[in-house]
């Protein structure tokens, strides 16, 4: 976080706050494959950089990387303030320790959990953690120009903001910052580059905003 300004205590404002030098991570290994598996049913195991990602095997990665937009998240905000961040799936077995994620009896997997996640974040990586579960979009740019970097929940069609949003919630994105009227974030299953670092419209936001979200701190 050298040089963000936001990153400092009260340095963003009503009008414009922005985290600089934000590194995309993306919950799928290869940034190539990513439309095929979210558009065309392509099988997220066959990656052959799944390796990067810290599974132990193929389909480790396979199965638990589809839940992983939150970690990727958390990837940015730990590269953001030391220039590195633990491996997809490394920060997933941790988080999974903590009740972030839970498997059924049947096999399902359920999370992320914002209470346990943000235990986790300020006992493990000493982050500062809010929950928000009734988050306005309105409110967003007073926790990005109070130095916060927000993970908030949106339907994954935000990818394609030129549709009318098919709901609200369910997936994770990184906000890192605003600028009059637009909300600058980092989408960790973006299909192309300008769905994984857009700008949208904070009225255009609010359509697949799922009302709720985690406030993350790194000082």
């Amino acid at each position: 976080m050298v040089g963000c300004l936001a990153c400092t205590p009260k340095a963003g404002s009503s009008q414009q706050a922005r985290h600089d030098g934000i590194t995309l991570f993306t919950q799928y290994m290869s940034h190539e494959r990513i439309g095929a598996i979210v558009y065309q049913g392509a099988d997220p195991a066959d990656d052959p950089q799944w390796r990067a990602s810290g599974a132990r095997t193929r389909a480790e990665y396979g199965r638990w990387c589809r839940h992983a937009c939150g970690m990727a998240c958390l990837q940015m905000v730990l590269d953001h303030r030391d220039g590195h961040a633990p491996p997809l799936l490394e920060l997933t077995r941790g988080c999974r320790a903590y009740g972030g994620y839970i498997e059924t009896d049947d096999g399902q997997i359920k999370g992320l959990y914002y209470a346990p996640f943000a235990e986790f974040v300020r006992a493990e990586h000493g982050l500062h953690a809010t929950v928000h579960p009734h988050l306005a979009a309105a409110d967003l740019p007073g926790l990005l120009a109070s130095g916060y970097l927000v993970m908030a929940s949106v339907h994954k069609e935000i990818r394609r903001p030129e549709r009318p949003a098919p709901g609200r919630g369910g997936h994770l994105v990184l906000l890192t910052g605003h600028e009059f009227g637009l909300l600058h974030l980092r989408n960790p299953s973006g299909h192309t580059p300008d769905a994984r670092q857009a700008s949208l419209p904070i009225d255009t936001f609010a359509t697949f905003f799922g009302g709720r979200g985690i406030a993350l701190r790194t000082y």
